[in-house]
C-alpha cells in the first residue's frame, strides 16, 4: 500500500502542480491578451524601446511562430517574440516582451545565474535524454548502479530548474521596472501586467517542485526495493 501511494500519489501531486501552473498562465495570458494597452505600444515597439534605453542596439527583435514561444537567444542576440506578442498591443504583449528584454539585459550585465544556467544547458540536455534510459535499463538488468546514475541525472535537471528560477524572477522584476519607468501601461493596467508575469514565474516554481517530487519518488521506490 505504501509503495502504491509513493508511486501514484507523488505522480498525481506532480501532475496536479504542473497542470495547475499551466492552467493559470494560460488563463492569465488569455485574459490580458484581450485587453488593449491604452498607450498603444506593440510588443515589438516596447522591446525595441527597452533595448535601446539600455544601449543594446546590437540585440534584434524578431518574430517566431507559436503561442507563448517567446524567448531570448543569447547566442544570436535576438529577442524573439511570438506573432501575437510582436504585433499585439495588449497588456500581455507588453509584459511578455519586456520580460524577454529582461533576459537580454541580464546577458549584457553578465548576470551570474544566467551564466550558470547557460553552462548547465548541454549537461541538462544529456541528462534529460539519458536519465530515464539509465533507469529503465537498470530495472531490466537489476542494476542499481544504473538506476542511481539515472537518479543523479534527475538531480542535474533539478539543479537546472533551481538556477532557472532566479533568472526568470529577476527578468520579470526588470520587466515591471521598465514598464513603470517607460509608461508602457497606465496604473490600472500595470496590475494586469504584474499578474501576467507572476503567473509565468509560477510555472518555473512548479517545475522545481515537480522535479523534486520526482527524485523523492524514485529514491523511495528503488531504495525500498534495494533493501528488501
Amino acid at each position: 500500500m505504501k509503495d502504491i501511494f509513493i508511486y501514484y500519489g507523488l505522480t498525481a501531486i506532480a501532475l496536479i502542480i504542473t497542470l495547475g501552473a499551466q492552467f493559470y498562465i494560460s488563463v492569465s495570458y488569455s485574459k490580458y491578451s484581450k485587453i488593449a494597452a491604452s498607450r498603444g505600444f506593440t510588443g515589438a515597439m516596447a522591446a525595441r524601446t527597452v533595448l535601446d534605453r539600455h544601449g543594446l542596439r546590437d540585440v534584434s527583435v524578431s518574430q517566431v511562430a507559436g503561442s507563448l514561444s517567446d524567448h531570448y537567444d543569447p547566442r544570436k542576440k535576438q529577442v524573439r517574440l511570438s506573432n501575437a506578442v510582436y504585433g499585439g498591443s495588449s497588456i500581455a504583449s507588453i509584459a511578455v516582451a519586456c520580460h524577454e528584454c529582461g533576459h537580454a539585459i541580464q546577458d549584457s550585465e553578465n548576470y551570474t545565474f544566467m551564466r550558470i544556467r547557460s553552462a548547465l544547458v548541454p549537461v541538462t540536455r544529456i541528462s534529460s535524454y539519458l536519465g530515464y534510459l539509465a533507469i529503465v535499463i537498470g530495472c531490466i538488468f537489476s542494476s542499481y548502479t544504473l538506476i542511481y546514475i539515472g537518479i543523479i541525472a534527475e538531480v542535474v535537471i533539478l539543479l537546472f530548474q533551481l538556477i532557472t528560477l532566479p533568472v526568470e524572477i529577476n527578468a520579470s522584476r526588470r520587466a515591471l521596472e521598465e514598464i513603470k519607468e517607460l509608461n508602457f501601461l497606465v496604473d490600472r493596467e500595470y496590475s494586469g501586467g504584474r499578474t501576467m508575469l507572476t503567473a509565468a514565474a509560477l510555472t518555473y516554481v512548479a517545475s522545481v517542485v515537480t522535479a523534486l517530487l520526482q527524485i523523492f519518488r524514485l529514491l523511495a521506490i528503488f531504495g525500498r526495493r534495494q533493501n528488501r
